[in-house]
């Protein structure tokens, strides 16, 4: 009884210290890792990191980790369309990350995620003056109003229309007018839509991670990010 007892506490004592230092390992990965996805991506904050599934050392040596998350909530400065464009509230889930032992190379098999563009932000990417984009109110569900201003026959008129935000070629957020209230006037239609209507590429995403989906909502515009293959650093 004596030696069973004896090599029970051995094996107590040895799995606390692999799950010590299993944990240990797991957490300077995380740091090592968000340092180098900021520095590979251009971040200016540092991204929280979070590696998944025990134990972690077996992932490692099997160069591969099963799920990995990485959060911003500071978010990131893309480029759109040859202005900058602040996307924030960065949240990504990425599986089957391959890396290598220095964490200069992450590579994950597939990867879904979120992130946000304020109306401040987006109203900045439109990028004619006097415009503006916010929420189309209630009734009018996942749509936007733009606003904008020009002069017709020595007249300055304000235009607001209800828009559609629809994603184009999976880097692409478009805003597009459901219908403009030229009242008869020639050429009103196409002035209104130089200041309402946009494209805006973003770009500066991991490589890899494409826009899937858009939606407008009361604080913002919400997007569903995907991909495969996707590069987190290297």
């Amino acid at each position: 009884m004596r030696g069973i007892r004896a090599t029970l506490i051995v094996l107590i004592v040895l799995g606390a210290l692999f799950v010590g230092a299993d944990r240990a390992a797991v957490y300077v990965a995380e740091n090592q890792a968000a340092d180098k996805i900021r520095n590979s991506q251009g971040l200016s904050g540092t991204p929280d990191v979070s590696i998944k599934g025990f134990p972690f050392l077996t992932q490692i040596a099997d160069s591969r980790l099963d799920e990995v998350d990485v959060k911003l909530d500071g978010g990131i400065t893309a480029e759109s369309g040859g202005r900058s464009i602040r996307v924030s509230g960065f949240d990504a889930r990425l599986h089957g990350v391959r890396i290598n032992s220095s964490f200069t190379s992450a590579v994950a098999d597939r990867a879904s995620g979120t992130a946000r563009i304020s109306y401040e932000d987006l109203t900045k990417a439109v990028g004619e003056p006097g415009a503006t984009v916010g929420y189309a109110g209630q009734g009018q569900t996942g749509k936007v109003k733009v606003t904008g201003h020009l002069k017709i026959m020595g007249q300055d008129i304000e235009r607001s229309v209800i828009s559609s935000v629809s994603i184009v070629d999976g880097n692409t957020v478009r805003v597009h007018a459901d219908e403009i209230p030229a009242q008869g006037l020639p050429g009103v239609e196409e002035a209104v839509r130089k200041k309402t209507d946009f494209d805006r590429r973003i770009t500066g995403l991991p490589k890899g991670l494409k826009l899937d989906k858009v939606e407008a909502t009361p604080t913002g515009v919400d997007i569903t990010l995907t991909g495969s293959d996707v590069n987190l650093a290297g």
